[in-house]
């Protein structure tokens, strides 16, 4: 058993099933990818996690045993897409508040508040207000509020909203520190670039429904088309063969659709046969966000490929 497993869990709203039967484990240390457009019923499911709600029927496990919101939620941060930070509040007192809720004494909470302010350059924050921040600073200070108390699940939903791409490599970086030293991370986003950089598993949800679940890779490679891009040592007169089909590229830059029964040793060796060396040759799998956009619409992979006139 993992750090947290949900099995057969349902939760509906008069006629609505906002989640219907999902189950999936999540492994500890783990970075995990919480996919879904919108009403799909993530939040619905993050907030049964946190205990802010209680299923309507199946089980929560966390940590090896049945979840207690009770007393496991002090092993749980949460920085929601919609920030609750009180805006009147000087900085450096509401994070330390914020830690003295999750079970930091006093001066533990500051010592902890001080530590992540030096490591964000947030020191000079301490006796602003949060209405004088801005959005990405906000963003900062929610994120270390989420973490400091070292929890063992940490969920972040759109963590890098607002953010310069220098404080989301910042930021970054320290979700993988926090994984590596044991923390499991849920990580929802409508980002699909960051999903692949990030996480190690994802599930997607639909219609509150589970719709997806696999490594990243394993996803990838379930949707894949057999599609190649080849680089040439020169550009060919004429392609023409019954292994494959040119869908694209120009010159000495192709791509090709392997067909059915043959593999890509069997392109390689074509272009052996022609006298024509091979200086790269790739497999291209669609992106998560192609993949989404298939599950979610129901429609083929959208991938446009330039004509080739050889």
């Amino acid at each position: 058993m993992g750090m947290l497993e949900v099995s057969h869990l349902k939760k509906y709203f008069t006629t609505q099933k906002a989640v219907d039967d999902i189950s999936f484990n999540i492994e500890k240390g783990s970075i995990f990818g919480l996919l879904g457009p919108n009403g799909a019923g993530k939040t619905t499911l993050i907030r049964m996690i946190t205990g802010i709600f209680y299923p309507d029927e199946g089980e929560i496990f966390f940590d090896g045993k049945k979840f207690d919101p009770i007393n496991d939620v002090v092993n749980i941060g949460y920085m929601p897409e919609e920030r609750g930070l009180y805006k009147k509040m000087k900085i450096g007192e509401q994070a330390v508040y914020l830690a003295q809720l999750k079970g930091l004494g006093k001066h533990e909470a500051i010592e902890k508040v001080k530590e992540w302010f030096i490591k964000f350059e947030m020191q000079s924050w301490w006796n602003k207000k949060i209405e004088d921040l801005s959005k990405g600073m906000g963003q900062k200070l929610q994120f270390v509020t989420t973490v400091l108390h070292d929890p063992k699940l940490i969920i972040l939903d759109e963590p890098f909203s607002g953010l310069d791409p220098v404080n989301s490599n910042l930021i970054k970086d320290e979700i993988y520190k926090l994984a590596k030293k044991g923390a499991t991370i849920i990580f929802s986003t409508h980002r699909m670039e960051q999903v692949e950089e990030i996480c190690d598993h994802i599930i997607l949800v639909n219609k509150g429904q589970k719709v997806l679940d696999g490594s990243v890779n394993g996803v990838k490679q379930q949707f894949k088309e057999n599609l190649f891009s080849i680089t040439l040592d020169g550009a060919p007169a004429k392609v023409s063969s019954e292994i494959f089909d040119v869908l694209g590229g120009e010159e000495n830059n192709l791509v090709v659709k392997i067909r059915n029964g043959h593999k890509p040793n069997d392109v390689l060796q074509y272009f052996i046969q022609m006298n024509i060396g091979v200086l790269s040759f790739n497999e291209m799998l669609p992106s998560l966000n192609e993949i989404f956009i298939k599950v979610v619409e129901g429609t083929p992979l959208s991938r446009q490929f330039q004509t080739v006139t050889a």
